[in-house]
């Protein structure tokens, strides 16, 4: 099935773009997870509207502690409060690995429109792919968004990249990171390729830490998902 509109008419009206993610993000991990080397495993992660509250913990909130007694310790109050942005849209397929206990392995980045709507939102997004990448994690971003113009990917080179690297400037797009070498010698091996509306998405290649690279089949991954939710094809 070849790459959809999601952002405006038609497709927009039958299913909200953030829906689909999350549909397609379980397809993918399923399939996946159906290939997967033994001691690995793919599992969806989709969040949107992200909030920290130190008072709630798995839905409960916590009653209000006691006032601490005279003798004990109390931290100061705050030096500086600064604004900060937390990436408070994730669409993605993570891959754990269980060698010494649990590790990232992988990561499948699905762009939102709320991933390149402000400069401090991509940079959230940017900061997130390069802690996975300084990690040792393979990691794949997938942008389909239509309503934003950003580039992701140049954003993260122009991060951590060479200087004089050449921005890519396509609007939509898939692209996979192997992170190889030690200190000193790391390098990062990149795949890119261009996508298109009414055109076929290409597989692409998740090389996870610690193990070999697994093929993610993004069109069979996407045809499953209108098929499942019921989306008109035509």
């Amino acid at each position: 099935m070849p790459l959809r509109d999601h952002y405006h008419p038609p497709l927009r009206t039958e299913l909200e773009w953030h829906s689909f993610h999350n549909a397609w993000a379980t397809s993918m991990a399923y399939d996946m997870n159906l290939r997967m080397p033994e001691g690995f495993r793919a599992s969806p992660n989709v969040q949107t509207g992200i909030e920290v509250d130190v008072a709630t913990f798995g839905g409960v909130r916590s009653a209000r502690p006691p006032q601490p007694e005279a003798h004990e310790w109390q931290g100061a109050e705050a030096v500086l409060t600064v604004p900060f942005e937390l990436a408070t849209e994730t669409s993605e397929v993570l891959v754990h690995g269980y060698r010494d206990g649990r590790y990232l392995a992988g990561a499948i980045e699905l762009v939102s429109e709320g991933n390149k709507d402000r400069p401090e939102a991509r940079e959230a997004f940017v900061a997130k792919c390069e802690t996975y990448l300084q990690r040792g994690a393979g990691v794949i971003i997938l942008d389909a968004v239509t309503t934003r113009s950003a580039n992701l990917h140049d954003e993260l080179m122009a991060r951590i990249g060479p200087p004089d690297i050449t921005p890519w400037g396509e609007r939509l797009y898939v692209t996979a990171y192997r992170p190889m070498g030690k200190n000193g010698s790391a390098r990062l091996a990149i795949w890119q390729e261009a996508l298109a509306l009414g055109k076929p998405i290409p597989p692409m290649p998740l090389w996870l830490l610690y193990g070999p690279s697994v093929t993610v089949e993004l069109e069979r991954t996407y045809e499953d998902t209108f098929r499942q939710l019921r989306l008109p094809t035509d």
